[in-house]
């Protein structure tokens, strides 16, 4: 049966440490690295929700793309991120966390929202937002995709589809008057790679977590601006990821978490 390691060792396969941004916490992050996995909970993040559904269908690991936290100082159940991490210990369930690495990795988040929004797929080919980051052998990697859809599309046409492709309740956007023909996108808080996209005359920016500075610049630049929704943009990863996972463990019973869902509701 494979063990936690196992799994943790797969997982930086596919999305290398050296991937990701500096300020960050992946990998194994609770648990014992030598329990044997059975049973392995998908979900972008760990909430209380996340960890009760784990306890409830008897997973052994849960796999998050959201670290649980960034530093600790203690774990106790007096504080919110204690508590859970706590509970994950009682209930014997470790926890392994892939967070922008999966998001630059080859078939990561960024991949998967490229599919969704209809750059990416057989007979297209996407480029690298930008080049400025290298792994040790020298190879690139980039936090956003840019290419270009099949045919152009008006922007109502597009944000209708986009919206059903993401499955989100709402998107935020700016209208420069474009079609759309040439889109970057960058899943989760991606506003500040915004001056890469309009070095790729871009006329389409996908991302999220976008300020009113970003949507200013966009109207500038005269740039169609999406904000797709944090959870939304990232999510479209899990099921990807599930699928590699049962390709590499056929033994482990791997489950798309149930109970965590969008979080950030529109009044419309």
């Amino acid at each position: 049966m494979p063990t936690v390691n196992d799994v943790n060792d797969f997982l930086y396969s596919i999305a290398p440490f050296g991937m990701k941004m500096e300020f960050d916490n992946v990998g194994f992050l609770v648990g014992t690295g030598g329990s044997e996995v059975a049973k392995v909970l998908l979900s972008l993040d760990i909430t209380d929700a996340v960890i009760s559904e784990a306890i409830d269908i008897g997973a052994n690991l849960v796999v998050s793309h959201h670290p649980m936290f960034f530093s600790l100082k203690s774990v106790t159940d007096a504080d919110k991120t204690g508590e859970k991490i706590v509970r994950l210990l009682s209930g014997g369930i470790s926890a392994i966390c892939m967070h922008t690495n999966l998001d630059a990795a080859k078939g990561g988040v960024n991949d998967a929202l490229a599919a969704i929004a209809g750059i990416a797929g057989e007979g297209m080919e996407t480029e690298l937002l930008s080049d400025d980051d290298r792994l040790p052998s020298g190879e690139p990697f980039s936090y956003g995709r840019v290419g270009c859809l099949k045919a152009p599309s008006s922007l109502s046409e597009y944000l209708e589809m986009l919206k059903r492709a993401l499955d989100t309740n709402g998107l935020r956007y700016y209208d420069a008057g474009r079609e759309v023909r040439k889109v970057a996108v960058v899943g989760g808080s991606g506003g500040n790679l915004f001056d890469h996209a309009l070095r790729h005359c871009c006329d389409t920016f996908i991302t999220a977590d976008v300020k009113y500075d970003v949507f200013l610049m966009a109207k500038e630049a005269g740039v169609n601006l999406i904000d797709g929704d944090h959870y939304c943009t990232e999510n479209v990863v899990i099921s990807s990821l599930a699928g590699k996972l049962r390709t590499a463990f056929p033994g482990i019973e791997v489950v798309i978490s149930e109970r965590h869902s969008q979080v950030v509701k529109f009044y419309t």
